[in-house]
């Protein structure tokens, strides 16, 4: 029997002005973006809790500290790709991930995609693994209300050899 390990990871920033927006490795144009010690891809980081959380391992903010200036500006894709490792040498690997971003604005449905690619590579599964949807929050919140992103993501883990 193969052995299984499920995990979920939630992440919130705040929207600033004169950041770059970044979604699952993906930049959108856009007038604001996620504020974070990080490139603030509340995306991959729900992405990399989940991974995380599933063999208890902690959270991002235990890996990659806001208080280390070597995450400065830190592409969140790279930072999922050390923790794909970090699962590997302990035997696992990543079977699939759901997830689901919250933001009023802008429409992101023209980038999910893309944002499924850059994350099934980053975890070296199939893209066919990795779901993405995208909601508002019908103006309630902050969320709704235009002054951060959310996201959710729930994720399987399977033995490696299994």
């Amino acid at each position: 029997m193969t052995d299984f390990r499920i995990g979920q990871g939630y992440d919130v920033h705040r929207l600033a002005e004169g950041r770059k927006l970044i979604l699952g490795g993906v930049e959108i144009p856009y007038e604001k973006g996620l504020l974070g010690h990080s490139d603030a891809d509340v995306l991959a980081h729900a992405v990399m809790d989940a991974i995380l959380g599933a063999l208890a391992l902690g959270d991002i903010g235990q890996h990659f500290p806001d208080t280390d200036p070597a995450f400065a500006g830190a592409d969140s894709i790279r930072l999922l790709q050390a923790v794909v490792r970090l699962i590997g040498q302990k035997g696992w690997q990543v079977h699939n991930v759901d997830a689901t971003v919250a933001a009023q604005r802008p429409k992101l449905a023209p980038y999910i995609g893309e944002m499924r690619v850059r994350l099934a590579d980053a975890m070296k599964i199939p893209v066919d693994r990795v779901s993405v949807k995208a909601t508002t929050e019908e103006g309630l919140g902050i969320t709704g209300n235009g002054d951060g992103m959310t996201a959710t993501a729930v994720c399987l883990l399977a033995r490696a050899d299994g």
